[in-house]
């Protein structure tokens, strides 16, 4: 697979996810905690070292994890409900006026219907040093909100709120009094200290703003412009090539007709959605067909220009994942992919996960977080797509409840041939079908022959 630059060290410093957790959230009614921290059980060469506290030692953080599971377990729930918290981030301050109601999506199948508040946090390194952000919240207001950094090791305080008290470490006090004024109790203080340019809190809110990427079939007309618009960034269009002729398509130019302005238009702003800049995410019906692309092919000594809309499905798949795994490579971002393996061919989806595991092609510590199917990312041998830290799996309980977990708890050894002892239920996480009643459904009324 083509690589994307050398491993130089960015300007702003390392920064990387190292656990999400959330409760009441979406299909999660208890507390769920995806962390990205190496095990004894990670493969050589994977884990990323990265500086978390001033003269500390380094911890190793992964660069891909995947979600396998049953149909309707939960997987896509987690990534939606990253992408939930992100959402909140960025827009809980523009979009929101007082009395608005929150966007919220709490486990409904309890008792309570929902009415408990729903819980997020982050814990990240930012510019070498570990953060703790997190926040809970109901429909009608933001209950709780805590930031912490550990500089040297020890917590300090950068924001403690309760209902309508607040309080500030001491470097954000001054600073942080026109942040209060405009302060909302349906709006998260990171989302307006962003809107006022506060110094220390800005960093943080810019790491949402480029992070948890999210490519799912929804965003798929958003993604593809996105993809789109950056072949007008020469650099950038030979990464966006080289993923093409990777792929092993045949493909081997791409080239777009001029376009009026009113399109031009829409194609900045998918790069601004994708980017986290624009607050309005719908393009409306934005279709690949519309962007007059034509894609060069190489056959037989021969080469030939087709229209976008003769392409294949998977090859229109892929265009639309292309520009979005470009953008997570070089700016170390990441990128949330639901349903990692639709229409593409495992191998493909193998490759994907290689981009992210080298340290040649993704010097940033970018990371790679997706769901999936296809158990061949699972291995059968030693050496397998994925580790045995790197495997996740959902289940979904009689109370309607997604439950999360990590393969490591179930003591794998190295050499276990995973994929097929997930495929025979060994790990859970798979649907438990009924013979007798396939039997049943498939009989003839009457019981006839």
């Amino acid at each position: 697979m083509a690589t994307t630059g050398t491993a130089v060290e960015r300007a702003d410093g390392p920064s990387m996810l190292v656990a999400f957790r959330a409760r009441n959230a979406r299909s999660f009614r208890d507390e769920i905690e995806l962390s990205l921290l190496a095990t004894r059980m990670s493969e050589p060469g994977v884990p990323r070292e990265i500086s978390w506290r001033e003269s500390g030692r380094p911890i190793e953080v992964l660069p891909a994890l995947g979600v396998f599971g049953a149909n309707a377990s939960g997987k896509s729930n987690l990534l939606k409900t990253m992408g939930d918290m992100r959402d909140f981030v960025l827009n809980s301050f523009r979009r929101g006026k007082p009395g608005t109601r929150l966007p919220t999506r709490p486990f409904r199948l309890g008792e309570d219907e929902g009415s408990n508040p729903s819980c997020y946090e982050v814990e990240l390194v930012l510019d070498g040093v570990r953060h703790q952000y997190g926040f809970e919240l109901d429909a009608e207001r933001i209950l709780r909100e805590w930031a912490r950094s550990y500089p040297h090791g020890r917590p300090v305080l950068l924001l403690a709120r309760e209902g309508d008290n607040l309080q500030l470490g001491s470097q954000q006090r001054a600073k942080g009094r026109a942040t209060e004024e405009i302060l909302r109790d349906n709006a998260l203080f990171l989302s307006t200290a962003a809107a006022t340019n506060h110094p220390l809190f800005l960093p943080l809110f810019q790491w949402f703003q480029r992070n948890l990427l999210y490519a799912d079939v929804q965003t798929r007309g958003v993604r593809q412009a996105f993809t789109t618009k950056l072949l007008e960034h020469e650099d950038r269009r030979r990464q966006v090539l080289d993923l093409l002729r990777e792929a092993d398509l045949g493909i081997t130019d791409v080239s777009r007709q001029e376009v009026d302005p009113e399109f031009k238009e829409r194609l900045t702003r998918a790069m601004d959605i994708i980017r986290g800049e624009d607050a309005d995410d719908d393009l409306g019906d934005l279709e690949l067909h519309d962007f007059e692309l034509n894609l060069t092919h190489s056959a037989g000594g021969h080469e030939i220009e087709l229209g976008i809309d003769e392409e294949s499905w998977g090859t229109m798949i892929w265009f639309g994942l292309i520009g979005v795994v470009v953008e997570a490579l070089r700016e170390g971002s990441v990128l949330l992919v639901d349903e990692i393996e639709a229409s593409l061919h495992p191998a493909l989806a193998a490759a994907l996960v290689d981009l992210f595991q080298s340290q040649r092609s993704n010097p940033y510590r970018a990371q790679l977080l997706f769901n999936s199917h296809e158990v061949t990312l699972m291995g059968d041998t030693a050496d397998r797509p994925l580790g045995r830290d790197q495997i996740w799996l959902t289940e979904k309980g009689v109370d309607g409840a997604t439950r999360l977990l990590p393969l490591v708890d179930m003591h794998p050894r190295r050499e276990e041939s995973i994929a097929r002892r997930y495929l025979a239920g060994r790990y859970g996480g798979v649907p438990i079908i009924s013979q007798r009643t396939l039997e049943r459904i498939a009989a003839p009324v009457g019981g006839g022959d």
